[in-house]
């Protein structure tokens, strides 16, 4: 398997991804902000939810799996190493989360559909996300909408139409940042065809009939997907298929839109050269080694501010359930 020594997220990450990034970070001090955020409404929650509901891989627990994972580690230049759990829920599902003490979930379901191989392109995929440093956003963000859209219910939906543009451009970040996860699943696996074959199990393979799913033909729906944009009005539909619903969004892209932009980067001169070891290195930018910065005052007045609003929703959902 091909690995990447000292490789930034930036060397893959899609320019899409990038962009819509840099717009949700133009916050004065909203990096900082998102770290603290994250470690102390999130982060230790769900590490706490994580030990005491799933397994944990190791070693001597889920021993095979562990070794790909490890490997994946290897190959994306990702250290210290997260945590990797297995949940059981049986539908095909992977995420990430976490900055300071990343973790990898995969659900049995995961285990249950795909090869090892293709396990090892959803490892690779997710440790892409934690490369790129995705985590803090997806967490902050969803936690965030989530009060906006309580808070808007309380106000006579004064709230969510106010913060509809945000909605909408956090989750367009959160479609463009899969490309990136899915780049860095083809660096390490190098196999564009397993990356695809893996993409299309998880947009509606079953263990006993996979031998009926062709790829080529799956190829061949991107391509018929694609062609819709001929006219004005699929676009139109496919804005709202992906935007309609606030409360319900979706958060990555149709798997037949991945398939295109992923076989648009593997053609590419920027994959070839990477392959060939001309990439760019930034020390430990990208990976989950995150330097510790100093107390910042009114970082900590904003944590403690966030914690009392969490504290106060909680306390009118309950008194709202009791009524």
């Amino acid at each position: 398997m091909p690995n990447y020594p000292g490789i930034s997220s930036e060397a893959f990450r899609h320019p899409l991804d990038l962009q819509a990034e840099q717009t949700l970070r133009s916050v004065p001090g909203f990096d900082l902000i998102a770290r603290k955020f994250v470690e102390f409404i999130y982060e230790r929650p769900q590490q706490i939810y994580l030990l005491g509901n799933s397994i944990q891989v190791g070693p001597r627990q889920y021993a095979t799996i562990y070794g790909i994972f490890r490997e994946c580690l290897r190959d994306l230049d990702i250290y210290p190493e997260p945590a990797l759990f297995i949940s059981q829920t049986p539908w095909a599902n992977a995420y990430s989360l976490g900055q300071d003490r990343p973790q990898v979930i995969l659900s049995a379901g995961i285990l249950d559909l795909l090869t090892e191989a293709e396990i090892r392109t959803v490892i690779a995929h997710e440790l892409g996300h934690i490369k790129c440093g995705h985590t803090t956003l997806i967490q902050m963000g969803l936690w965030a909408i989530s009060a906006v859209t309580f808070i808007g219910e309380l106000t006579l939906g004064l709230g969510v139409l106010f913060s509809r543009g945000v909605i909408l451009a956090f989750y367009e970040w959160r479609r463009r940042a899969e490309l990136s996860a899915d780049r860095a699943a083809l660096l390490v696996t190098d196999d564009l065809k397993l990356v695809l074959q893996t993409m299309m199990k998880l947009a509606g393979g079953s263990s006993k009939y996979i031998r009926e799913c062709n790829l080529d033909e799956f190829i061949q729906q991107s391509d018929q997907y694609q062609e819709l944009d001929t006219d004005a009005l699929n676009q139109v539909y496919k804005f709202l298929l992906y935007n309609g619903d606030l409360n319900s969004p979706i958060t990555h892209p149709f798997a037949v839109e991945r398939v295109r932009y992923l076989q648009e980067w593997a053609a590419s001169e920027e994959y070839r050269q990477i392959r060939q070891g001309n990439y760019r290195r930034a020390g430990a930018e990208g990976s989950v080694n995150v330097a510790v910065e100093s107390p910042n005052p009114e970082a900590e007045a904003l944590r403690r501010e966030l914690e009392e609003l969490q504290r106060e929703i909680e306390r009118i959902k309950s008194q709202s359930r009791e009524d």
